[in-house]
């Protein structure tokens, strides 16, 4: 097993972006894609990282760019959400882009094309519900303390399967927000599962994430415990 990163240029909405693959060069042959989507500050270390970790798996990972090549933020920034944002008011364009990562997930030579699923934290929590509201032909998604507010359209009949992993006391999607996501996913048709972990707020999966008094902090338990859910959710995928 020999897993490299390769950083991957390419066209899309109001482009160009700059998304990074990690896959194992060693593979015998085209694995399976999974999309990651990160959160609000966009692609970073911690994400490439934990690519790392999916990769070895037996998994081709692409850490998808949505903002736009060169387009960043910190915690330190003075508004950290800025291009979050931007996609926030404009669903439609969100949609276009997530579905426009996922051709480029399908199209890396390490990838099987018809097997495909995505991962995704935070604002890419709700990256991944949204690219599964468009009726992608994705086999499922894992979305990771993430944000349900839905589009202000219609949804497409939901062919992915899907597990959200959930911090019970996360301020930014209140239990009420998460009723009213299953109900939606219902809806539509979705073959879906909730794990939600008790006395856990937002960014559980954030090393970085040290901000209790606004809910946000790491949680080796449900971080270690997510992580797992995930692996067997894949392998049930896939298997």
């Amino acid at each position: 097993m020999t897993i490299t990163r390769r950083i991957t240029l390419h066209d899309g909405p109001d482009g160009p972006f700059e998304s990074m693959a990690v896959v194992d060069t060693a593979a015998a042959g085209p694995q399976p894609g999974i999309l990651l989507f990160p959160n609000v500050l966009g692609t970073k270390e911690a994400d490439f990282a934990y690519a790392e970790k999916v990769a070895a798996l037996g998994y081709a990972v692409l850490v998808a760019d949505v903002y736009g090549q060169g387009k960043r933020t910190t915690r330190a920034d003075a508004n950290p959400a800025l291009y979050m944002n931007a996609l926030n008011a404009d669903r439609a364009l969100l949609r276009n882009r997530v579905n426009a990562a996922h051709d480029v997930l399908k199209g890396l030579a390490e990838v099987d094309a018809a097997r495909t699923a995505a991962i995704g934290f935070c604002f890419g929590g709700k990256c991944i519900l949204d690219l599964a509201r468009s009726g992608a032909d994705i086999a499922g998604g894992v979305s990771f303390h993430g944000v349900y507010d839905a589009p202000p359209f219609a949804n497409a009949t939901i062919s992915a399967r899907l597990l959200i992993c959930h911090g019970w006391d996360d301020p930014i999607a209140p239990p009420e927000s998460m009723v009213a996501l299953a109900h939606e996913l219902t809806a539509a048709g979705c073959d879906w599962q909730i794990h939600a972990y008790g006395r856990t707020g937002h960014a559980f999966t954030d090393k970085s994430a040290n901000m209790p008094e606004k809910g946000l902090a790491y949680s080796p338990d449900a971080d270690r415990r997510s992580f797992r859910a995930t692996v067997d959710f894949l392998g049930d995928l896939f298997g």
